[in-house]
């Protein structure tokens, strides 16, 4: 039976976009009936033993506490924890392949034990660090330390034995830095059907706890970073109670710009037409998903959202929920326009409200176009389907001598 080591910046039971693609990914690779194993690095935050079983996924643990002092020096501490944690379990499990996922700390902590122990590696990028430090607002593009991780990027690039991203956006970035593209998969982001994609009916009396019954109800559920443009969707609020009187706004979830965005939703002159719920247990977020007519996405347009696909959009159209979003890089990948779902500006809260009042005013074309929405997430965006593509890259991997990996 083929072992596979996923290296990992954290995992369930911690609830982020990461850990579900993590999840639905393990899981899928179990049920091809493949061995499978995550490690953690000191960014899993949530304590539960160094071992542990989660939702049927074993999980193991980098020992000790994040590293202190300077970025460059912390960083550097927590890979060498890292990548002695990696040759523990290593030298114990022996796994055929190690498949490190971003951020690049993960990868070179992984290659340095990969070479030692001749075992091949893919790195699996789901963001470019530098990109998403910029969109949560702790990196400045351009800056002396954007540089030196984006060259680290690169350097854990070419020497890995495989390379998966997310999406075209990312291989074409890649390959315009020199990558040999016949190096790199695309393996997209998917739903698990088997969780998530039989819709429930709506709860009248969940609507009438948040006061949405007949309404037009545009929601978003996700977490609150800048980059999602939530400011943007309460400012067109306005406009879109103008245009539609009965139009609500539900937004689950939390993050970096929750009280902002309270704030900000507080003093709107339509305030009472926007309805914060908070964080929600994963598996209640189906029953919000069914109180909303039309899912919005209005992500700002920048380097992160112009190259990375989310995953919320395939969540929507796996619950028959319209879907709406800005036409930035990313969504352009996930969304045709007038098919299955909508596109409008990014940045352009008048954009935004014209879009969803015009959908909103006609509904006669709503049930085709969740339909071929939903078909288009079963064949193009479902994991069990997703996971083939990884299987002849490890099979290549495991074909190649193990002198010619330890010397790769």
């Amino acid at each position: 039976m083929t072992r596979i080591l996923h290296v990992l910046d954290h995992s369930l039971p911690m609830h982020s976009g990461y850990t579900f693609r993590t999840r639905a990914l393990l899981r899928a690779q179990m049920a091809r009936g493949w061995d499978v194993r995550g490690l953690t690095g000191h960014r899993h935050t949530l304590s539960g033993g160094m071992e542990e079983v989660v939702d049927g996924l074993h999980f193991h643990r980098t020992p000790g506490a994040p590293a202190t002092g300077t970025p460059l020096l912390r960083e550097w501490r927590d890979i060498a924890a890292h990548a002695e944690a990696i040759d523990s379990l290593v030298r114990d499990w022996r796994p055929d392949v190690i498949h490190a996922h971003s951020p690049v700390l993960n990868a070179i902590a992984a290659q340095r034990v990969a070479r030692r122990h001749g075992i091949p590696l893919i790195y699996e990028i789901r963001a470019f660090w530098e990109d998403a430090a910029v969109g949560n607002g702790t990196g400045t593009e351009g800056s002396p330390r954007y540089w030196l991780t984006r060259q680290l990027e690169t350097h854990a690039v070419r020497a890995a034995d495989a390379v998966a991203v997310i999406c075209e956006g990312l291989r074409g970035d890649l390959v315009a830095r020199g990558v040999d593209a016949r190096k790199i998969i695309v393996s997209p982001n998917g739903v698990d059907l088997d969780q998530f994609g039989a819709p429930v009916p709506r709860d009248p009396a969940l609507a009438a706890k948040l006061g949405l019954e007949g309404g037009d109800i545009v929601g978003f559920i996700g977490s609150f970073y800048d980059y999602e443009g939530l400011d943007d969707l309460i400012a067109a609020m306005p406009r879109l109670v103008r245009a539609r009187p009965s139009a609500k706004l539900l937004l689950v979830g939390g993050g970096p710009m929750e009280a902002a965005l309270r704030a900000q939703a507080t003093a709107s002159p339509f305030a009472d037409h926007i309805v914060f719920v908070g964080r929600v247990p994963h598996d209640q977020v189906e029953h919000y998903y069914a109180q909303v007519d039309i899912l919005a996405y209005p992500r700002k347009a920048m380097r992160l959202t112009d190259l990375v696909t989310p995953l919320k959009p395939l969540e929507a159209m796996a619950q028959g929920r319209l879907v709406a979003a800005s036409s930035v890089g990313g969504h352009r990948e996930l969304i045709e326009d007038g098919v299955t779902g909508t596109l409008f500006t990014p940045d352009d809260p008048a954009a935004i409200a014209a879009a969803l009042a015009t959908l909103l005013s006609d509904r006669s074309g709503w049930d085709a176009r969740r339909e071929v929405a939903r078909r288009f997430v079963e064949k193009e965006r479902n994991w069990s389907s997703n996971i083939l593509r990884y299987e002849p890259v490890y099979q290549r991997l495991l074909d190649r001598p193990q002198a010619a990996r330890a010397a790769a």
